[in-house]
């Protein structure tokens, strides 16, 4: 496999690129975490460290992997009240490193993206921190007008859930899981309910808002929003259910769709964030079980993809159950979306 982020071809680009880029070699190290597109650290001759983000080396889905969509998103939110990472520089040739890219400034932070991660803050403001500031942040996010900040042509015709439930329904079956009954049976009790909703708002809907895909400070507060690859217009309270989905609480019968921080002790139940996001938002969360339910069988979706990709070789690295687990994944959470809409 040819490296994913060959140094001297990069390095020339950013010299003619990006102004006061300093000469002399640049490292890049992949970032641990993230299951679909990429990120690594790169470093510049004087020490400064900035993010590269890139597609991952096969197996590009259909719609996904789109590195100018994300920079859309980050370009658009940079001047509002949402906190995400300074862009740079975008590049749309895939001479360069054999993929399109951008570069964003790092920020230093800590992203909480499993379970054991969730010890690194301290007891107390610091873990209740986390959890209410991320959907401050998430309510924030929300409030942004997509006409207002160039986004607004990104509209489509037609309705949000539909189109989510077409495009993942369609992917999944494209996936190398044996067995999707489940799935299919989820799927279409999803869709029943799905078109007896009211219309939505439509807002920025970041597709996998958790603390997985936040950088923290030690103070628990939000200090960027990550991993914009999912990112499109659409129905709020999908973003919320997917927080919920995967704020698993110590005690929970239904396993969150994503292990995270969460699962230690001292973070705010999910109840509270409901609660604060109603209260932040405005909105009318009473629907908000159909939406966790849509975010599990979305996750099955997903997680499909993922281990399809693993499989194949194509995301740097094996896994040691050769993906077992990550199967076993897809058919649970589309199991609990399925008993949570009464099938």
């Amino acid at each position: 496999m040819s490296d994913p982020v060959p140094v001297q071809p990069l390095a020339a680009w950013l010299r003619a690129t990006v102004a006061g880029w300093p000469d002399g070699s640049i490292e890049a190290q992949r970032i641990a975490g993230g299951h679909s597109n990429l990120t690594y650290r790169i470093t510049d001759a004087t020490g400064g460290r900035w993010a590269l983000r890139r597609p991952p080396t096969g197996m590009v889905l259909a719609t996904a992997h789109d590195m100018s969509r994300e920079w859309r998103f980050l370009q658009a939110l940079a001047p509002t009240a949402v906190p995400v990472a300074p862009p740079i520089a975008y590049c749309a040739d895939p001479e360069v490193i054999g993929a399109e890219f951008y570069l964003m400034g790092f920020v230093d932070g800590d992203v909480l993206g499993d379970e054991e991660a969730g010890h690194r803050l301290a007891v107390g403001a610091p873990r209740r921190s986390a959890g209410l500031d991320a959907v401050d942040v998430l309510a924030a996010m929300h409030a942004v007008d997509p006409d207002q900040v160039g986004l607004g042509d990104l509209h489509r015709p037609g309705g949000y859930l539909q189109r989510q439930l077409r495009r993942w329904h369609r992917q999944v079956h494209e996936s190398k899981v044996p067995d999707l009954a489940v799935v299919d049976a989820a799927h279409e009790r999803l869709v029943r309910r799905a078109d007896a909703l009211p219309q939505p708002e439509v807002r920025i809907a970041h597709g996998d808002f958790r603390l997985g895909n936040l950088a923290v400070g030690p103070d628990g507060r939000v200090r960027a929003v990550f991993d914009w690859e999912l990112a499109t217009l659409g129905d709020p309270l999908a973003d919320l259910g997917w927080l919920i989905a995967s704020w698993g609480r110590p005690g929970d019968v239904v396993p969150p769709t994503i292990p995270g921080p969460s699962l230690v002790e001292g973070y705010p139940e999910a109840a509270e964030l409901v609660a604060r996001y109603a209260e932040r938002s405005g909105r009318d969360v009473s629907d908000l079980g159909f939406y966790v339910a849509f975010a599990r069988w979305r996750s099955a979706c997903i997680g499909a993809g993922v281990y399809s990709r693993y499989a194949a070789g194509v995301m740097g690295g094996g896994e040691p159950d050769g993906g077992a687990a990550r199967l076993r994944s897809v058919h649970e959470q589309a199991a609990a979306a399925l008993a949570a809409l009464g099938g």
